[in-house]
């Protein structure tokens, strides 16, 4: 607003009655509700039925009891030990359901956890020839074959078998342990244990090469040997043949020793990378997963005391942190991030090979034969994701679930006797006093719950209007009716 500014109110402006009347426009647009969906007869019934099995179910499952535990003061009452060794036996029972449920709960952690154990996966890597020239001296001299398409070749073959755990000598004790085990058994009957995943070659590695001393043979052809794993779904039940073999071969021409060198890139999962050696020397090893790294940063962090007290997610930076990150101060979100370029993936195996063509060699072959430690899945996994989905574990919840609320019955019971009992044994005892002291509590309540009670008296029912009964009384009127509802009915939640 300007200075020295004086407003004054503004006259409306005037309008003929002849204009206001033609004028033919568009009113102003005001949004109505939208109209309600009015259901039908049938739809209205169904709803309301549906509401009162609700209801119904949700009185059910709140009239039933919950407590197993005997009330206090029952053993005064009983003859024996029977109470105590009742709650020793809940007892061993509540230890027993948390035993049960740790045990459960680390089952499945173990099943969830990505655990592998190392297997030998044993390759033997041969070759044959063909239509070599030491081989002419078999063809019959009687045949005048003088044609030139009889060209030296060789075929070389590498095989792959996974060793029997007790070759590898790795489950040498487990098995002993479980030899032992059938033979305390005594006449009990043996389980059969489920069959073994079978791997194979092609399950190790992902991409496999050839690579020659000489790129290409004689005639100029390339000689480049390569395969690689065909895309396949994470839980495809049935792998294409060819991702799913023991044994590759290829052929190529030639009739001299030849130097070759096998590439085995390794299929792993998760995948595993070479590290740094900055990061090595950090977490103490030099291949690990993107997991253990992070994890290995994070308990390096805590064991170092490099954790700020304010910020948890922030932390100092050492010397080692320092080449690492880059900076003087790091951040966990971001730890991933940093450790991509000190992480690179495994150099594949290199397996060398002389393919041999000679005679001498021929007369008596032998296979080079290599040794690779290989990553399986522990046969243990199985076994304990067979036991979390055993459909009898639900069966024997629902049979629990059972006697337990037959349990609640039963001590239910207890609990109504105890009451009787206590309620007969005072009026047993001094049957005027306990009357009346009675019917001044049960005419107390009834001015609770009536909401007529007087503060600071009260305490005799004697007057006439406590003693009667019938319809007209005041124990049937809708007050004290709607107040017992709400504070002795079970409130249900729909």
């Amino acid at each position: 607003m300007q200075p020295q500014y004086r407003p004054f109110p503004q006259q409306a402006p005037q309008r003929s009655p002849a204009a206001a009347a033609s004028r033919r426009g568009i009113g102003p647009m005001v949004s109505g509700g939208h109209p309600q969906q009015q259901l039908t007869a049938a739809q209205h019934q169904a709803q309301m039925k549906l509401q009162e099995a609700q209801t119904e179910k949700a009185k059910k499952r709140t009239a039933n009891p919950v407590d197993k535990n005997i009330p206090e003061g029952v053993e005064d009452c009983v003859i024996g030990d029977g109470v105590q060794r009742y709650r020793e036996l809940r007892e061993l029972e509540r230890k027993l359901d948390s035993t049960m449920m740790r045990k459960r709960l680390d089952i499945q952690d173990s099943v969830n956890r990505n655990v592998k154990r190392y297997r030998t996966l044993r390759l033997f890597i041969s070759n044959t020839v063909e239509d070599q020239p030491w081989q002419a001296d078999t063809l019959d001299v009687d045949a005048f074959d003088f044609s030139t398409n009889m060209d030296s070749s060789y075929r070389v073959k590498i095989e792959g078998r996974l060793l029997d755990e007790a070759d590898d000598g790795l489950d040498s004790d487990d098995s002993d342990d479980e030899d032992d085990a059938m033979d305390e058994d005594g006449k009990e009957e043996k389980k059969v244990k489920p069959p073994p995943k079978q791997y194979k070659l092609s399950h190790f590695f992902k991409a496999m090469t050839v690579d020659f001393d000489q790129n290409k043979s004689k005639d100029g052809s390339d000689q480049s040997v390569e395969w690689k794993k065909p895309a396949v779904a994470p839980n495809a039940a049935n792998l294409p043949n060819a991702a799913d073999f023991d044994q590759l071969e290829f052929k190529r021409g030639g009739d001299e020793n030849t130097n070759i060198t096998i590439n085995l890139v390794r299929d792993e999962t998760p995948e595993r990378f070479q590290l740094t050696p900055i990061l090595a020397d950090i977490l103490d090893t030099n291949v690990a997963t993107r997991a253990e790294a992070i994890m290995g940063i994070w308990e390096y962090v805590t064991a170092m005391g490099l954790q700020e007290e304010d910020e948890k997610r922030s932390f100092e930076c050492d010397d080692r942190l320092r080449a690492l990150i880059g900076r003087e101060k790091g951040y966990i979100p971001h730890v991933p991030d940093a450790l991509i370029p000190h992480m690179t993936p495994l150099v594949p195996l290199k397996l060398p090979y002389t393919i041999r063509v000679d005679k001498e060699f021929h007369e008596n072959p032998q296979p080079t034969i290599y040794d690779i430690q290989v990553q399986v899945d522990d046969p243990l996994k199985a076994s304990l994701a067979a036991y979390l989905t055993n459909p009898i574990y639900a069966t024997n919840l629902l049979e629990i679930a059972k006697h337990d609320k037959h349990l609640a019955l039963l001590v239910q019971s207890i609990m109504i006797s105890k009451s009787k009992h206590q309620f007969f044994e005072a009026l047993s005892k001094n049957p005027t006093d306990f009357i009346a002291k009675w019917l001044s509590s049960q005419k107390r309540d009834l001015e609770v719950v009536s909401g007529e009670a007087p503060r600071g008296g009260g305490e005799d029912a004697t007057g006439d209007e406590w003693r009667r009964g019938g319809q007209n009384s005041i124990w049937a009127s809708e007050n004290v009716k709607q107040s017992v509802k709400l504070m002795v009915g079970p409130r249900v939640k729909v």
